[in-house]
């Protein structure tokens, strides 16, 4: 295994300046959507200065990012595109919301030729709504280079996703299972992709996927690069690593392993007095939008009737659902049009909303690496976010094993919560510009 430490002026050419310096006057005809200017922590704005320009990237692509409102790369997108637009293998470990979609969706797009009507790369990632989130922000980033993208996912009709392979397409967003049928079915060709991006590593490689990945790799040309991204690197990543990546670059941003924009409370209830205390975090907190965590999809259900009952706003998604229900659920409340969601573990994977500044955990989960995808749905590219456990005398063990095996600090709930830990502070007098600028 490679590790290095990238000079930021390595991967400037003649090409980039032009670029940089040239003629900018197709930066003005964009539609760049308003600036946010919510205050961000050091996880995103902790940077070398890179300049998107600076990667030698098409203008179709850079007109993408741009639009998107990605003003500057994060400190992951910083470290891994120019890399990985050399074509090395990458292993990287970086914080859920930090930019890490970006950090791999910008090579791959660059490197696709949408002059050849072959699937050209492949994006595994664990759920459905991440494969749906990627593909969207792939599409995005894609919208003025004539590439086609198509996701594909467990839950929806085999003979459609049949139908649009064959209508060509050079890059696929999947969950592992749907694409495996799509390649035994000889419908999807994987003989000239030589890109493969696995998001949520550590996760695509547990037991619910147990021998998938090896049987995707199979498919492929020997000559490949893959990207793999995890927030975790368990035994099972790094015998994957060893067996398929070659002398992979490896970038570690995991100094520690929560958002430092997220601020834990934890407050001891008995069982029973639950739903009164999340009756009374509702009427106290500041909440743009709120995601509250179950054990199990029973008790999903229970809890959204209950907030429903109290007289609030609330959704509930869980994996029993139906698909076109999950889809909907997940995008009205993307939309916006709903302040609460409930949820079961399924949407602890990289899911991306925004306007999420408060996380409760409902029922305290047993292991450190759950409580760590939970919280980090708050917080979401440096923004500032609150979690808020609730604890019965039964949690207490798992409580204080989960603050030492990730190193966090998990704070007795005060009376009043500053407002200024988790509400967004567009014009806060301490931040810096910099802090200021950028990008969802």
């Amino acid at each position: 295994m490679m590790t290095e430490t990238l000079n930021s002026n390595n991967h400037l050419s003649q090409k980039g300046e032009n670029n940089k310096v040239g003629d900018m006057g197709w930066k003005a005809k964009l539609k760049i959507p308003p600036k946010d200017t919510r205050v961000k922590t050091s996880d995103v704005t902790d940077t070398r200065g890179n300049e998107f320009e600076e990667f030698c990237l098409k203008r179709p692509l850079l007109m993408g990012i741009f639009e998107k409102g990605w003003e500057k790369p994060s400190p992951i997108q910083e470290a891994a595109i120019p890399i990985a637009l050399v074509g090395k293998d990458i292993l990287a470990r970086a914080k859920n919301g930090t930019g890490k979609t970006g950090a791999y969706s910008i090579p791959v797009l660059e490197q696709v030729d949408p002059t050849k009507d072959y699937i050209q790369a492949l994006i595994i990632v664990p759920t459905r709504e991440l494969a749906l989130q990627t593909s969207q922000i792939c599409i995005e980033l894609a919208k003025h280079m004539n590439i086609r993208v198509m996701v594909t996912t467990g839950g929806t009709n085999l003979k459609d996703d049949i139908m649009r392979i064959y209508q060509k397409v050079q890059v696929i967003i999947a969950t592992p299972g749907r694409i495996l049928d799509l390649m035994d079915k000889e419908v999807a060709n994987m003989s000239q992709c030589r890109m493969l991006v696995l998001d949520e590593a550590d996760k695509l490689l547990s037991q619910d996927f147990k021998g998938m990945l090896d049987h995707v790799i199979m498919r492929l040309p020997k000559e490949r690069q893959i990207l793999l991204f995890s927030a975790t690197f368990p035994l099972s990543v790094k015998n994957f690593m060893e067996k398929h990546l070659r002398d992979p670059y490896e970038i570690n941003l995991m100094e520690e392993l929560t958002l430092k924009g997220v601020t834990q409370y934890y407050a001891f209830v008995q069982e029973r007095q639950k739903v009164h205390c999340l009756n009374t975090l509702f009427s106290k907190l500041q909440i743009n939008q709120s995601i509250i965590f179950c054990n199990s999809t029973q008790r999903v259900e229970l809890l959204a009737k209950k907030i429903t009952e109290l007289g609030y706003c609330c959704y509930y998604i869980h994996a029993r659902m139906q698909q076109a229900h999950r889809n909907r659920v997940f995008h009205d409340f993307r939309s916006g049009l709903c302040r609460n969601l409930v949820c079961s573990d399924l949407f602890t994977r990289g899911i991306d909303v925004q306007a999420v500044n408060v996380v409760i955990n409902f029922d305290f989960p047993k292991m450190a690496e759950t409580y760590l995808h939970r919280i980090g749905r708050s917080g979401r590219f440096g923004h500032l976010g609150i979690a808020i456990n609730l604890i019965t005398y039964e949690d207490r063990f798992d409580l204080h094993r989960i603050e030492k095996e990730l190193g966090t600090e998990i704070k007795p709930i005060p009376k009043v919560i500053d407002p200024a830990l988790y509400v967004p502070r567009p014009d806060d007098p301490n931040s810096t510009q910099e802090e200021q600028n950028v990008s969802k």
